[in-house]
């Protein structure tokens, strides 16, 4: 056990990790910190929460890791994944820079005592070297100013051999043009409401919620029943979701300042560079989620 751990839940909470470095960006950070206070996930059916937990560790490989694996979940927010990974491990490392996503996650993991809880940035993970027997970090690097660098510390935690599962945000790559000029379209909206006053910024995400995301979602399942083909049809992908989950990726899409795009190609470049092989992408959304395991 390292020397940062803490088999008491409440003490978990107070592992504050070391320096902030230069590998952040606070105000981000801070949107997060509110997003969660506002959105613990405490609303989302528990079929829905699984649904979602799946969709991202489709390829994950359970099979290979020991028999009693000690996990690594950077970027832990409100916890809602890591709700779904605790009972398969004996430990599970939570880490996020936010105190205030911790405390959320210090709530929603109350009933598992083997989650250790950090408050750290990614490059100050107060966590051993070569010391994990599996990683994850979902929706997160592409919210930091060096995407590549923040895989290179995650890497560094896990043991030789050891999975690790990646998502960030996709540059539509596998999308017709159209797409993507809409995207560049909200994402002009996105850089104005998310230097917005924090109230104005919840404010106006919960009238896109409403207003487009709740819309649009049911507009698709519609045409889905009735046979069409939705792929490309713009928040399909929120069809079958509740309302309470597109009103937080409302927030969380218009509210937050810094956020990048990467294709597959690029982020299996910055894979490989961290020191992961055996790369391998997610056929389906979310897009892109891809798996590598530490190079021996």
């Amino acid at each position: 056990m390292d020397t940062h751990s803490r088999s008491d839940f409440g003490k978990a909470s107070l592992n504050v990790g070391a320096r902030i470095t230069d590998n952040i960006d606070t105000k981000t950070v801070a949107g997060f910190g509110f997003e969660w206070k506002q959105f613990d996930q405490s609303g989302v059916p528990d079929d829905e929460s699984l649904v979602g937990f799946q969709s991202y560790f489709r390829i994950f490989p359970w099979e290979i890791l020991p028999e009693h694996p000690v996990g690594l979940d950077v970027g832990c927010g409100s916890g809602r994944w890591a709700r779904h990974v605790a009972p398969r491990v004996t430990r599970l490392h939570c880490v996020d820079a936010s105190a205030d996503a911790i405390a959320v996650a210090k709530v929603n993991l109350a009933g598992f005592t083997h989650c250790v809880l950090h408050v750290a940035s990614v490059d100050d993970m107060p966590i051993d070297d070569n010391s994990t027997d599996f990683g994850y970090c979902l929706g997160v690097l592409h919210h930091v100013p060096d995407t590549a660098r923040g895989i290179r510390s995650c890497v560094t935690k896990l043991k030789m051999g050891a999975p690790f599962l990646l998502y960030l945000y996709y540059a539509f790559d596998n999308r017709p043009a159209w797409f993507r000029l809409l995207w560049r379209a909200t994402d002009l909206l996105r850089c104005t409401i998310s230097r917005s006053p924090r109230l104005l910024r919840y404010a106006l995400s919960e009238v896109i919620a409403f207003g487009v995301y709740f819309p649009l979602a049911r507009i698709a399942l519609a045409l889905e029943l009735r046979g069409y083909d939705i792929s490309c049809f713009p928040l399909s992908c929120y069809r079958k979701r509740s309302l309470y989950t597109m009103r937080t990726d409302a927030l969380d899409r218009f509210g937050t300042r810094l956020e990048r795009r990467f294709t597959a190609c690029e982020i299996e470049i910055m894979m490989r560079t961290a020191g992961l092989e055996r790369i391998r992408f997610c056929d389906g959304p979310p897009f892109w989620c891809a798996l590598g395991y530490r190079a021996i």
